[in-house]
């Protein structure tokens, strides 16, 4: 993280809110002291639609062997 005076981010306040969207966090400090910091909005996560989540997994197939029996059969096979 970068550290940055008051008086530089006040000079050069565009720039580092570009630096902050190219994902870069910015700590800015008075007389040396970190006071605040200038980071990236991450987006908001997307609500899970339950219906769509229903459709996809009733049209699927189910497993006919354990998740450990399958990693067990696929180990084996590739070691010989």
């Amino acid at each position: 993280m970068d550290s940055v005076s008051l008086a530089d981010a006040k000079a050069h306040l565009s720039e580092l809110v570009d630096r902050a969207i190219a994902g870069e966090e910015i700590c800015i400090t008075r007389r040396g002291t970190p006071v605040a910091r200038l980071t990236p909005i991450r987006p908001a996560k997307r609500r899970i639609d339950i219906a769509e989540l229903r459709a996809v997994t009733e049209g699927s197939t189910p497993q006919t062997e354990s998740a450990g029996e399958f990693m067990r059969r696929m180990r084996d096979d590739a070691r010989y």
